[in-house]
């Protein structure tokens, strides 16, 4: 027996391979089931799809690397349940391309985060942080108050989510410029943070 494990130990190729089927056997015994399970698959109660703005301020967080401060996994702790509220769930997320899972933590998670605050204090928040959070160093974006959403993107954008499974319907793409038109980039981004965890909180 030591002679055999003396061979695969010194095989450095023979090794590679055997490790590589160890590891592709744990992930589909791991990962294959989940593709066919509801709670990962399906909405949690009460979870729809972003709002065109919502959409919109979605990518603006991407875009502005708020995901790199901010996780939106709270984890099944009482530490986290506790600061945070109830630990999330798959079906939070089935909207979500890419979601925003992490655990990088510079700031709060802001899974829970939408309602807790008032508009004006998200935009005061995002103009200029140690304004309502002294201690925070947070960088202000307070050109998104300037900048204009391009309305004529949004329905491309909704389409492309639509073909990833994201179920909006034909007449609420054609009503996506309507409803963003105008908007600047901050009225999008806080609608997009006053929505995190509003339908699954309302639910339960």
């Amino acid at each position: 027996m030591a002679h055999k494990h003396e061979v695969v130990e010194k095989n450095v190729g023979l090794l590679g391979v055997l490790v590589a089927i160890v590891i592709s056997f744990g992930g589909l015994v791991e990962i294959v089931p989940l593709f066919f399970s509801a709670e990962i698959n399906e909405p949690a109660p009460g979870v729809t799809p972003y709002s065109a703005l919502e959409l919109e301020g979605r990518d603006i967080y991407i875009r502005e690397g708020c995901y790199g401060c901010h996780s939106q996994m709270i984890r099944p702790f009482r530490s986290e349940t506790e600061r945070y509220g109830h630990y999330s769930l798959a079906g939070e997320s089935v909207y979500d391309h890419p979601f925003q899972f992490g655990s990088k933590r510079t700031g709060p998670d802001l899974a829970r985060v939408g309602g807790r605050y008032s508009d004006e204090w998200h935009r005061v928040h995002l103009m200029n942080p140690r304004d309502v959070v002294p201690e925070s160093n947070m960088p202000s974006y307070s050109w998104l108050a300037e900048a204009t959403i391009n309305s004529k993107k949004t329905a491309d954008k909704m389409r492309a989510m639509q073909t990833l499974g994201v179920p909006y319907s034909d007449e609420e793409i054609a009503a996506a410029a309507g409803m963003v038109d105008g908007k600047t980039e901050m009225q999008a981004l806080i609608a997009y943070l006053q929505g995190l965890g509003t339908a699954i909180r309302g639910a339960r």
